[in-house]
């Protein structure tokens, strides 16, 4: 879902929306300056003409609205377990009800060919927040056999996060949420006269829950004003993709496509902690058994530019890593990103060099991921007030 700078060095395109699908919040916000990317085969805005910046600094201090292109999947049956035990590389039969977790689906060869946050509803009933991409059909394929079904809901999602993003929910659900609703916890809840499902998981690295929709019986505009109507008291404003990609890349958040793919492993990819070699029988066990454990992926800080994808990483004048993703960070008030190197290496804590694109050398060091909150005392809410939403230069 990487913003990347689409919207400021691309000029518009019209396209047909055949073979593409429109938000169901589209006529929310659209305008002739909005800029949409294409995630899932769906729209979504990429840019509406906002500040990033000043959007950011309210992601980080207030609370923001958004409208994601992520697309769940439903998937139920008496062997809807049996199914994601076998394409996922962590254990699903351990998932409470009206829990969600973090999980990976890996390749005969080890490679990453999914990711996505899974919410079970019950014993038999789950549903797959899937990246972008086409899972349905891989999904189906080791269905065979197996008393399960695989569908799309139809539903479209809405984020909303910051540090007054519970306050948010609890106001636009008149007090519904129970005070135990923590971090990858869901539940289905009332907005005005809809019931919806929620999650409190999000793609910022912030506080904040995300709102399902199911089918077409659901009234969008009337659940835009509700959640806007409830977000007022607290500053709630709607925004981009570039206000959230920078917050993302902080948080060490990857995107699937942009930064990780199926020619890496999840070892490779940095992700290695969400496999359990210890479950028997799930696709691409015995490759990664054999798989090269080393990590590719690190973040990188640059002060002299803001990195971006495809600029190429040098260690003396030999090229050793291209960038996946980059931007400028307000809070750390540096060019941050992260890089693929082209093969395992003592890479962190390394002062390399990033040529820019008109062909100018930077200097850069390799981090760790994420950023800073390894530990994400923010989105589970543990955060002091005011904690990370001051630059450290100004403390």
């Amino acid at each position: 879902m990487e913003a990347s700078n689409y919207a400021s060095s691309h000029r518009v395109i019209r396209a047909s929306a055949k073979r593409f699908t429109p938000s169901p919040y589209i006529d929310m916000y659209a305008h002739d300056d909005v800029v949409f990317g294409i995630y899932c085969n769906r729209l979504y805005p990429l840019s509406v003409g906002d500040d990033p910046i000043e959007h950011y600094w309210k992601l980080r201090r207030q609370v923001m609205l958004y409208d994601v292109p992520e697309m769940p999947l439903d998937i139920k049956g008496p062997d809807a377990v049996t199914l994601l035990e076998r394409v996922f590389t962590r254990r699903i039969s351990s998932l409470g009800i009206w829990r969600a977790r973090y999980a990976i689906a890996c390749t005969p060869q080890g490679g990453v060919i999914m990711d996505g946050v899974l919410i079970r509803l019950a014993e038999d009933h789950f549903w797959y927040v899937q990246a972008n991409g086409e899972f349905e059909s891989w999904l189906l394929a080791y269905a065979d056999g197996l008393e399960v079904s695989v569908s799309d809901p139809q539903s479209h999602v809405l984020q909303v996060q910051g540090p007054q993003a519970l306050s948010v929910l609890h106001n636009a659900t008149n007090g519904q949420v129970p005070d135990n609703f923590g971090y990858f916890h869901a539940g289905r809840f009332d907005f005005g006269e809809q019931s919806l499902l929620v999650s409190r998981t999000g793609w910022t690295g912030e506080m904040g829950f995300e709102i399902y929709s199911e089918g077409e019986n659901f009234d969008p505009r009337a659940l835009w004003d509700h959640l806007m109507l409830h977000g007022e008291p607290y500053g709630m404003q709607f925004s981009s993709a570039e206000s959230m990609g920078i917050r993302r890349l902080e948080g060490g958040i990857l995107d699937y496509g942009t930064d990780i793919d199926r020619s890496m492993n999840p070892y490779e990819a940095g992700i290695g902690a969400f496999v359990e070699l210890d479950k028997p029988g799930f696709v691409g066990r015995d490759a990664l058994l054999s798989a090269n454990q080393d990590c590719l992926l690190f973040g990188l800080t640059c002060a002299g530019t803001v990195p971006a994808s495809g600029l190429e990483v040098l260690d003396g004048g030999k090229v050793v890593g291209r960038m996946t993703a980059g931007a400028w960070t307000p809070y750390l008030e540096t060019g941050i990103g992260f890089v693929r190197f082209e093969h395992a290496g003592d890479w962190l804590g390394k002062h390399l060099t990033v040529r820019a694109q008109d062909r100018s050398r930077h200097s850069c060091e390799i981090v760790s991921l994420p950023f800073y909150d390894s530990e994400k005392r923010i989105p589970r809410g543990l955060a002091q007030p005011g904690e990370w939403m001051t630059p450290p230069s100004a403390e």
